[in-house]
């Protein structure tokens, strides 16, 4: 089975009145983890907010397309139903809905009527899943992300995406705030998900996350486009120079356009 493709094409995205994206292109497609670096305020966080449809992201002009179908026609759960996931940067907390209630709905949301997941299935998986993360059997119980450290949200984040099998997975800064230990885990389980179905947009400011997670390609964003594209090699060249290089190559003034939100 072929995996899904996300195209991204022109894309132009405002924050009350101020572009901060000025026309990106990016493809992903199944098989493929992509890595988006850049300096702060380039618009890395405004790309994943606008591909999900948080309703502060106004697209002005281009496209996004899953598959070939209209991804900004779509609400929000109809993206992820469709496939999309997020892994935010700032996971929130969902007071009165447990972890596992939450999965599961999440799950069923994506199934047809009469073909929801069979309980002991599902706890199964959980089970399983919460080993490999190193998580606490408890957090399957507890409010979703309510009073849960830093690397705690995060490991939820893998967890929620190890069990929901998005085709195509954003992951927003996924390694910040983590230790050298929960950084490897967090590795650990995004890579038990590569496969020629799932597909992966990784936004970091760090080689470090990269250091376990090769990524097929680089993007680096500034002004709000993509400006170079390589290999894990050019991850790795941004961590040893910066990125005054590529101003210099490109002509970029030191500049960014705005705050990322």
């Amino acid at each position: 089975m072929a995996g899904s493709t996300l195209e991204i094409k022109d894309l132009h995205v405002e924050i009350e009145g101020k572009e901060i994206l000025k026309g990106v292109n990016l493809t992903i497609k199944g098989g493929e983890f992509h890595a988006v670096m850049g300096p702060n305020g380039t618009g890395k966080s405004t790309l994943a907010s606008a591909i999900m449809g948080h309703p502060k992201y106004e697209v002005t002009k281009g496209s996004i397309t899953l598959d070939g179908k209209d991804v900004l026609e779509m609400e929000v759960d109809e993206r992820a139903r469709a496939g999309l996931f997020l892994a935010m940067q700032y996971p929130s907390e969902i007071s009165g809905v447990t972890n596992s209630d939450f999965l599961r709905s999440s799950i069923n949301a994506r199934r047809e009527e009469g073909n929801e997941i069979p309980l002991m299935q599902f706890i199964k998986e959980m089970d399983g899943t919460m080993d490999l993360l190193e998580m606490d059997k408890n957090m399957a119980q507890r409010y979703l992300n309510e009073g849960f450290s830093g690397g705690e949200k995060k490991r939820n984040e893998i967890l929620q995406l190890m069990m929901l099998k998005p085709s195509i997975a954003i992951l927003d800064e996924i390694d910040s705030g983590l230790d050298i230990d929960a950084l490897k885990v967090v590795s650990k389980g995004i890579n038990k998900m590569r496969s020629d179905e799932f597909g992966c947009l990784i936004i970091t400011h760090y080689q470090r996350l990269l250091n376990y997670i090769t990524p097929d390609h680089v993007h680096v964003m500034m002004q709000g486009r993509v400006v170079k594209s390589g290999g894990p090699e050019l991850a790795e060249r941004l961590e040893a120079e910066g990125y005054d290089w590529i101003k210099q190559e490109l002509g970029i003034e030191d500049e960014t356009v705005g705050q990322e939100a």
